[in-house]
């Protein structure tokens, strides 16, 4: 059975949440300046990249310890009324968010894998929508296949500092962890892999 074609009509995110949550589980949609846009399903090799990043996150966190929750891949954040991201990986610290939530209100840490379908997206229009979250700190962007993470680190109200590393360890502070490039990376890193240009 195919699945139905997202509406075309714009939509708040409430809206958008109130929509989303009638569609099948196995669906997955980001909304964009008001507009429903479908996600595209994972490939082994990007999902396994994904969850070396959860892991590599939760073992941070375990090994600090901070009052932080690391989430994969399904947990929203709201940028504005009318833009829902799905990051790959979020990190909330603080509160207890409620079980039921669909969105992370502060997210400290977001990550997303790069895959060819959303490689320039997320190195250019998903950077500035996170970091127009006043509680984000950190944007890792994780390029597998060029055995290199990039960390987008707030370090003041309108200063953003980047880094591109292939090994080593991230300090991202706040929330106050450690986390080694390698681990991030995963086992799915190709060694020797291209440069990044």
């Amino acid at each position: 059975m195919n699945a139905p074609l997202p509406p075309t009509a714009r939509m708040t995110v409430q809206e958008f949440l109130d929509w989303s949550a009638r569609q099948p589980e196995t669906e997955r949609y980001e909304l964009v300046d008001g507009r429903v846009v479908a996600m595209t399903r994972d490939s082994v090799k990007h999902n396994r990249a994904k969850s070396a990043v959860y892991r590599a996150l939760y073992d941070a966190i375990q090994s600090a310890p901070v009052p932080c929750e690391v989430f994969i891949d399904g947990v929203g954040v709201r940028v504005g009324e009318r833009t829902v991201r799905i990051p790959d990986v979020v990190v909330h610290c603080g509160a207890e968010p409620d079980p039921d939530a669909l969105l992370i209100d502060t997210p400290v840490i977001v990550v997303e894998v790069v895959s060819p379908s959303s490689e320039r997206e997320d190195r250019e229009t998903k950077l500035v929508d996170y970091f127009a979250l006043p509680s984000v700190a950190h944007y890792l962007i994780v390029a597998g296949t060029q055995g290199a993470v990039v960390h987008h680190r707030r370090t003041g109200e309108a200063t953003i500092d980047t880094r591109i590393l292939r090994d080593g360890e991230i300090v991202l502070d706040p929330p106050g962890l450690t986390v080694s490039v390698e681990a991030l990376l995963g086992p799915a890193a190709a060694p020797g892999a291209k440069e990044i240009n």
